[in-house]
């Protein structure tokens, strides 16, 4: 679009946006509540993933060992298992540091009155915890543990092996599931949002070509190319989406600044921090969304309603 197009498409969507004042608000409204969201929805997923994979970096597979299971089986058993696929380490753990580990991680008085019960007595087994390169894989994992035949030599209680393999993997499976199901929701939310914004856009521009019909059949008459009619409904489906971007990245700031910081501390133990460059890059997406909102906005209405 040539220069001079340009500067008269930006007025005379101006006249357009005020002709038009409430629907055109309505439509910001609009864009700028969709964006919102989905930049809201972004944020939650990453500080989500990140919360999941704090959790997933933390399970581990214990296979229990008996006391009395031969040291050379058990070096055998480390490094067969560090063979298997989705192990990222093995590490031995006596039963001392089994007991230590209970009084450390226990610190409630009834714990404590426990140990001191144990009158010396030392009844944890001594153990080879797994550390895994993805949570996912535990079962695999455990499953191939259990058939292993030299685990089944040494293991807590070789009448019932699976009874010396414990992990807490079930917990994550639950918290995946339930965060794709919120993310299956949150898509078909933003989808939605994303249409009511096309049709609030599409029905400004209709509205706008409606009462100017007049002017258009005298630019037809004149000689006015396609382009020419064409610039101000789309600059007015672009000013809107722009507007309504602004107020979305404006509550975002705010939101990042206000609310984010305060959630963090509340819950230091969860890994829930944000770049600042993915709100940067969340910001980038989001324009190109509303640019893209605008002109298909537009450039629907116009295909139907504006016969050029």
């Amino acid at each position: 679009m040539a220069p001079f197009k340009l500067g008269y498409s930006l007025r005379e969507a101006g006249h357009h946006f005020s002709r038009n004042l409430s629907t055109s608000i309505g439509a910001v409204i609009t864009i700028f509540l969709s964006l919102m969201i989905i930049g809201l929805f972004v944020v939650g997923s990453i500080m989500v993933n990140n919360v999941v994979g704090n959790v997933e970096s933390r399970i581990t597979i214990q296979a229990f060992l008996a006391d009395d299971a031969d040291n050379a089986l058990v070096t055998s058993l480390e490094d067969e298992i560090k063979g298997f696929d989705g192990v990222a380490d093995v590490t031995y753990k006596s039963k001392d540091q089994a007991l230590e580990e209970y009084r450390s991680t226990m610190v409630s008085e009834n714990a404590q009155d426990a140990v001191a019960a144990l009158d010396g007595r030392n009844p944890l087994p001594a153990s080879l915890v797994i550390t895994l390169t993805d949570a996912n894989m535990a079962d695999q994992v455990a499953s191939e543990l259990l058939d292993n035949q030299t685990f089944q030599q040494v293991c807590d209680d070789p009448s019932d092996p699976a009874q010396s393999v414990q992990y807490g993997a079930e917990t994550v499976d639950r918290l995946l599931t339930l965060t794709n199901h919120v993310r299956i929701i949150a898509v078909v939310l933003v989808v939605l949002l994303i249409f009511v914004a096309f049709v609030f856009i599409n029905n400004t521009i209709r509205l706008s070509i409606m009462a100017r019909q007049t002017e258009i059949s005298i630019q037809r008459l004149v000689g006015a190319s396609n382009s020419f009619i064409r610039g101000p409904f789309v600059m007015e489906g672009v000013v809107q989406a722009l507007l309504g971007y602004v107020l979305a990245v404006i509550v975002l700031e705010l939101v990042r600044h206000l609310v984010i910081p305060r959630v963090t501390e509340s819950l230091q133990f969860l890994n829930m921090y944000v770049a600042p460059s993915m709100y940067y890059l969340i910001y980038a997406v989001l324009l190109v969304l509303a640019l893209v909102i605008g002109l298909l906005g537009s450039a629907l209405a116009m295909r139907r309603y504006l016969k050029v």
